[in-house]
């Protein structure tokens, strides 16, 4: 693998600028649809974090901050199918109104433990909200109620998604080059 992380991207999928705009959009719907309610803000670590940043920052009904560590990677490409909570929720959610914020949804099965697990704390709602939607590989039925981008069936890395902890510092989403991760 090479050490520039710009040199293993095949292509800019998604520039900041469009990121910024799609964000601000999916803030404004979220604003409307909570209009008079509060709700918990769940993050899904470590990939959503610079969305989930920059979509807080637009959000302008109340809101209160927490995040959940899963993986079902590990660093692969793929999704394991295996789901591990590595770190749980600070706050108590029950009557609360929940929105998970998660980088990407592919094969649904992270997200479909992870909302099962939290309507067993009975919140009055559960909604999804993601960055990136590959909905070709669902496996579970999940779908999110606010979706950043429809993308095709590529590894994507850039703007909180990584491969192996890289590129997530990346200021846009980037299609990878296989010879990035073949070795691996």
């Amino acid at each position: 693998m090479k050490y520039s992380l710009e040199e293993n991207i095949a292509k800019i999928l998604i520039p900041k600028e469009k990121l910024q705009e799609r964000i601000s959009e999916l803030a404004k719907q979220i604003n409307e649809d909570y209009q008079g309610k509060s709700i918990v803000m769940v993050g899904i670590l470590r990939g959503a974090v610079l969305f989930y940043g920059d979509l807080a920052k637009e959000i302008k009904v109340p809101l209160s901050m927490d995040f959940m560590a899963v993986s079902s990677y590990g660093s692969g490409t793929r999704s394991s199918g295996v789901v591990r909570i590595i770190h749980d929720l600070e706050e108590n959610i029950e009557g609360k109104d929940v929105l998970i914020v998660e980088d990407i949804i592919d094969s649904g099965l992270t997200l479909h433990y992870l909302v099962e697990i939290l309507k067993s704390r009975k919140p009055n709602s559960i909604k999804l909200c993601c960055l990136l939607d590959k909905p070709s590989q669902r496996v579970k039925p999940i779908n999110p109620d606010y979706v950043g981008f429809e993308i095709p069936n590529e590894f994507v890395v850039g703007y909180g998604l990584d491969y192996a902890e890289m590129y997530r510092n990346l200021p846009y989403i980037g299609i990878l080059k296989p010879e990035a991760y073949a070795t691996k």
